[in-house]
């Protein structure tokens, strides 16, 4: 339909999540549209992010430096690691300046139709940590099934590494500001289910 090399990028772009053909095609045309210096502009920035960006070998985010500055940092409480699936997580916990300890992004979740995928999670550098002087781990993945079934099968294997290890969850239930009558049913019963003084 296109001349192929506009075939091509709309073929990659369409591999973006949430991108389909027609808004693969919008980014094309506006780049074109838009002169060679912004399109210069993109180019340099996702060469810089292959050049500069590594993965932290303690905690697997992704950072200009490794280990990452929330693990060099001295002043953090190493004792709790939060374990979130994905490296978009960090930041928004991190805003809420609450929690001072350490992370460890997985990379994903547990998908139950494909076992093999386990092995690609990083559950067992996970595990490798759990020898220093860590006493509790925090799970704060979404409370969807995939989150789930991670969390599920991430405390049986701490507890088979370590007992004595405190597991904890995200608290979850109504948000501040709420209706009852609006909430739906899993969010009120596990607004009964976790309800504290």
């Amino acid at each position: 339909m296109y001349s192929p090399s506009i075939d091509k990028l709309i073929a990659v772009l369409k591999h973006l999540p949430s991108v389909g053909q027609h808004t693969a095609e919008r980014f094309v045309f506006y780049w074109l549209k838009s002169g060679k210096k912004e399109v210069m502009e993109t180019v340099n920035s996702l060469e810089e992010l292959l050049s500069k960006v590594k993965s932290c070998e303690t905690c697997w985010n992704f950072s200009d430096t490794n280990p990452c500055p929330i693990c060099q940092d001295k002043t953090r409480n190493s004792e709790t690691i939060c374990v979130v699936s994905d490296p978009q997580a960090i930041p928004v916990l991190e805003h809420t300046g609450e929690f001072k300890g350490l992370y460890h992004v997985l990379r994903g979740t547990v998908d139950a139709t494909d076992p093999d995928q386990i092995a690609l999670l990083k559950i067992s550098e996970l595990l490798a940590r759990l020898k220093n002087d860590v006493k509790e781990i925090i799970l704060a993945l979404n409370p969807d099934i995939a989150g789930e079934t991670t969390m599920m099968y991430l405390e049986k294997e701490i507890k088979t590494k370590n007992p004595q290890i405190k597991i904890t969850r995200l608290a979850r239930g109504l948000p501040t500001g709420s209706d009852l009558q609006y909430a739906d049913e899993v969010t009120l019963g596990n607004a009964l289910k976790y309800r504290h003084q």
